[in-house]
Parts: structure tokens; C-alpha cells; sequence
């Protein structure tokens, strides 16, 4: 299962964790972020423990959002150590997703 990131855990659980994280930057009412749901869910269960998939839900959590200057959504961005390592914007298939996460296993 995909983890939940907050405005209050992201330091904890995205910036100081010890392996790469995927953050899925959504919202309910958006209809592309509710397609990729299940792409992102199918990966957080395939790739536990090599990688951290999580959402953040930008209007809960606007102040991460604004950091990382989220305009357009569902936005992915891969940290490791603490640093965006990659940025990815829209809807997009399963397969792609996962390769671009592969590539910083």
C-alpha cells in the first residue's frame, strides 16, 4: 500500500529516508491523479522495500506542494537523499513509471 505524506511527515518519511521515495502529488477531484491510482498502488506493492511510493495530497499538504512548486498534478517526484532526483508531470502508463523508478534502484 501507498504511503501517505504530509506536510508534517515529509521531512521524517520522504527527505531522511534511507532509500529512494516516489511522491504522487494529487487531489481527489482530479481525473488523471485518480487514473494513476491504481498504477501507483500496483507499484508501491511490487517494489516495497527497494523504493517508498507515496501520495501527498496537495490540498492537505500545501506548504510541500508550494515548496516544490506543484502547478500541474498528478506530478512524481523521485528523492534520494533528500534531493529530487526526478520530475515527472501527467498521466502516464504503468510501464513508463516503472522504468523511470527503476532507474534509481
Amino acid at each position: 500500500m501507498a504511503h501517505i505524506f504530509t506536510d508534517d511527515n515529509f521531512q521524517k518519511e520522504v527527505l531522511d529516508s534511507d532509500i529512494p521515495v516516489l511522491v504522487d502529488f494529487w487531489a481527489p477531484w482530479c481525473g488523471p491523479c485518480q487514473m494513476m491510482g491504481p498504477v501507483v498502488e500496483q507499484l508501491a506493492k511490487e517494489l516495497d522495500g527497494k523504493i517508498k511510493i507515496g501520495k501527498l495530497d496537495v490540498e492537505e499538504s500545501p506548504e510541500t506542494a508550494a515548496k516544490y512548486q506543484i502547478m500541474s498534478i498528478p506530478a512524481f517526484k523521485i528523492f534520494k537523499g533528500g534531493e529530487v532526483v526526478e520530475e515527472m508531470v501527467g498521466a502516464m502508463s504503468g510501464d513508463v513509471l516503472r522504468g523511470k523508478l527503476n532507474a534509481h534502484l
